[in-house]
């Protein structure tokens, strides 16, 4: 996937994410200009690779809470595993 189609793909998103021009919409919209605009000069591959990555793993994270909000079963599955990663973040001698 190339970086100009991941732009458009993100953009994509928000209009499922967010349609029209709700507030929403307009900050994810801005938020993905920006963020493609301030990495537009980065000619390092490997640094390209990397900011691919992470905003893929963006997207893939936000689909899933998305679901997890609408999946009672995937909602109650992400809760308990968010609240035993806490719990071990805050007794790190707690076994998981």
């Amino acid at each position: 996937m190339n970086t100009e189609q991941l732009y458009r793909d993100c953009l994509r998103l928000v209009k499922h994410i967010a349609p029209g021009s709700s507030p929403k919409g307009v900050a994810l919209r801005n938020t993905i200009h920006m963020e493609f605009w301030k990495n537009k000069d980065v000619q390092n591959e490997v640094q390209i690779e990397t900011l691919k990555a992470g905003a893929i793993r963006a997207l893939s994270n936000y689909m899933l809470f998305e679901s997890g909000a609408k999946d009672k079963k995937l909602g109650s599955a992400m809760k308990n595993f968010n609240d035993k990663t806490r719990q071990s973040d805050i007794n790190p001698s707690r076994k998981k």
